[in-house]
């Protein structure tokens, strides 16, 4: 097969959908023909090479400074009719050029869903559902990849047809070394409204540990402001953007994971600290049980006092700390990369024989 994995952004920007499509890629480029289709960012070649996979990049041009900029990218359609793929994969909702190429595109395709419908706070949630809600009628009959059950059990929800969704995950690497315990909490993400980090600092007037907040993003000035405050200098460090050596480091060496978010499709973030054998304290939304399972503690988002509570019987109870743990181990297994690509295959296949039939 030629399989085609359309996205506006890819290496080297790296965030959850470009790791996505890079481990898939490279594992089923051993008996398939993968090719990333993408804009050209900054400083990279038109066409590479890499993992046994080919990426090929259109010339495009990216507005305003939000991470990952807006893109507008001419010859999505094109460039897609000219490779002729068996089936295309397309990841993402909010580029209209993307967009208005998969209307218009003729051959064989799916779209991978990977963020909550409508997600965002204030003006950017509405401008978000209105987005979805049009996109979604261009996909309602389509396959849809789900990257997780809560995902799926929205968009039926929204009068998709549950025979059109698969609920593929996103999956990572399990690491063996758990480090040694420094003796902190750790987040790492952007720096966003819906992380539901504006609680956590209150959360951490009544926690005597330290926490540490690795990324950057828009709210990061409110969340400062936040910590002086609440006199909470001594208990808080920022980071700002970490590399992926320095983010093992404090994945390897933290005590627990902390993630607060208001919306969450999966948690990938979640995800990668459960590799790490650490347990996770996680609000009780989308994806995120799914994904902590009984290697942590789910609370209701935006409540400070049940976060603290957490944290505290997490960080002070260690037949707690251990059993969560323990837990990780095997809650971890249901994100092992080779099982969801092999899975992923098959979803494909199917794709292609039933186009192939109708």
């Amino acid at each position: 097969m030629r399989i085609v994995q359309l996205n506006p952004y890819y290496y080297p920007y790296k965030g959850g959908i470009e790791r996505r499509l890079h481990e898939i890629c490279r594992r089923l480029s051993k008996k398939h023909e993968m090719i990333v289709l993408t804009s050209q960012l900054k400083d990279t070649e038109l066409e590479e090479e890499m993992d046994g996979y080919t990426i090929k990049r259109l010339p495009s041009k990216f507005y305003t400074n939000y991470n990952p900029p807006h893109v507008s990218t001419p010859g999505v359609l094109q460039a897609l009719n000219d490779l002729e793929p068996d089936l295309v994969d397309f990841h993402y909702r909010w580029a209209p050029s993307y967009t208005k190429a998969m209307k218009s595109y003729g051959g064989k395709w799916v779209f991978t869903f990977h963020n909550t419908y409508g997600e965002g706070q204030g003006p950017m949630r509405y401008l978000s559902t209105m987005n979805d809600f049009f996109f979604c009628q261009m996909i309602r009959d389509k396959n849809v990849i789900c990257v997780s059950d809560f995902v799926k059990n929205d968009l039926i929800s929204r009068d998709f047809k549950e025979e059109n969704l698969d609920v593929i995950p996103t999956g990572v690497d399990f690491v063996t070394d758990s480090g040694k315990d420094e003796n902190f909490i750790l987040f790492v993400g952007r720096l966003v409204k819906t992380k539901g980090l504006s609680t956590l600092i209150e959360a951490m007037k009544n926690v005597d540990c330290k926490l540490v907040i690795a990324g950057t993003g828009p709210e990061e000035e409110l969340l400062r402001s936040m910590v002086g405050k609440y006199d909470l200098t001594d208990k808080v460090e920022f980071t700002g953007y970490v590399d992926e050596e320095t983010k093992t480091r404090l994945m390897t060496t933290c005590s627990a994971f902390v993630m607060p978010s208001v919306f969450e499709s999966l948690g990938l973030a979640a995800e990668e600290a459960l590799a790490h054998c650490k347990p996770v304290i996680a609000s009780r939304v989308g994806g995120l049980p799914e994904v902590v399972g009984n290697a942590g503690i789910l609370i209701p988002p935006k409540e400070p006092q049940a976060l603290s509570d957490a944290i505290n019987a997490v960080m002070v109870d260690k037949e707690l700390r251990d059993n969560l743990i323990s837990n990780t181990k095997t809650q971890i297994q249901k994100y092992n990369w080779d099982n969801i690509v092999n899975d992923l295959e098959a979803v494909y296949l199917k794709n292609i024989e039933n186009n192939s039939q109708s």
